[in-house]
């Protein structure tokens, strides 16, 4: 409702000063006050009349801004109140409750020129109802289309990437400017929040796949690091092993048997890995002894 038209509600009279209206004149007709009196009955009706429309009542979220002769005579709260006939006029009733208004820019342009559909939402309230009544027409209208023109200045001057990992410092960024914008009419903007940010969707799949080939990335480089590790750790063995022949022959007794443990498993050495281990008689023992115990697979050179 434009602050400057007022409803069927304020142009009819105050539901209470109508009753009250009603029963004095019904009592007054009933006494026959008004026939004895000298004055005419048609002097009290005129006069209740004037009565129920100086009355007016007020919610306490309402603000009446009344004009006497065309000029600013009050702005007048919750709670009921008297307005003079004929030559004062309520103009507007403001509601001071927090609002919400949405709004949202199809098809604007990013800094990286990538079109956008952003939706968003702003919570407003008026702080100051004569400024709202007196300094701009419509005021609701006024806040969609300052939310709008910001919204689409603020995708203009950002980055794509940055508008859909930065929602709060874009929301921070439109309060800033539409409340900048509203003060003037009254209005204090209490928070904007971007709802969504829709993006076409052939650059929806590109920026799918992008993120897959960065993953990917990212698994080959961990891979790599792994394997120049191991790389690492296996010279480190390397050097150990050449100065000690036996603990050699033992780990490569052990990597066997661990890979014998499967039961029914056969392992096909060639022989001249079978000679090279050369075992001597006290690490025979031991890799006999060890085998006894489960004995699942055999080892054997191939034929």
């Amino acid at each position: 409702m434009p602050p400057t038209m007022t409803s069927n509600r304020e142009l009819n009279m105050n539901p209470i000063a109508a009753f009250l209206v009603f029963v004095c004149i019904a009592g007054a007709a009933g006494t026959g006050f008004l026939w004895s009196s000298p004055y005419p009955p048609a002097m009290f009706v005129v006069l209740a009349l004037l009565i129920a429309l100086s009355l007016k009542m007020a919610n306490v979220w309402q603000k009446f801004v009344i004009l006497r002769l065309g000029k600013l005579q009050s702005v007048k709260g919750a709670g009921m109140f008297l307005i003079i006939p004929l030559m004062d006029h309520v103009v507007a009733i403001i509601d001071s409750r927090i609002q919400t208004t949405a709004f949202n820019a199809e098809q604007a342009l990013t800094k990286d020129t990538v079109p956008v559909n952003v939706d968003a939402i702003i919570f407003w309230h008026v702080h100051d109802a004569e400024k709202a009544a007196l300094a701009i027409t419509n005021y609701r209208e006024a806040i969609d289309r300052v939310a709008q023109t910001s919204l689409r200045e603020m995708i203009g001057s950002s980055m794509l990437a940055a508008l859909l990992s930065d929602r709060k410092e874009a929301d921070e960024q439109l309060k800033v400017e539409i409340g900048e914008k509203t003060a003037p009419w009254g209005i204090s903007v209490s928070s904007v929040e971007i709802r969504d940010v829709a993006i076409p969707v052939a650059l929806q799949d590109a920026m799918s796949r992008q993120a897959q080939a960065e993953r990917e990335k990212q698994a080959r480089v961990i891979l790599g690091s792994a394997e120049a590790a191991i790389a690492g750790k296996f010279v480190e063995a390397a050097s150990i092993y050449e100065g000690h022949p036996v603990a050699l022959q033992l780990r490569a007794m052990n990597i066997i048997y661990e890979t014998t443990k499967e039961r029914g498993a056969t392992i096909l050495m060639p022989s001249s890995m079978v000679d090279s281990l050369n075992p001597s008689p006290a690490v025979l023992a031991l890799t006999l002894a060890g085998s006894s115990v489960n004995a699942p697979a055999s080892v054997r050179p191939p034929a």
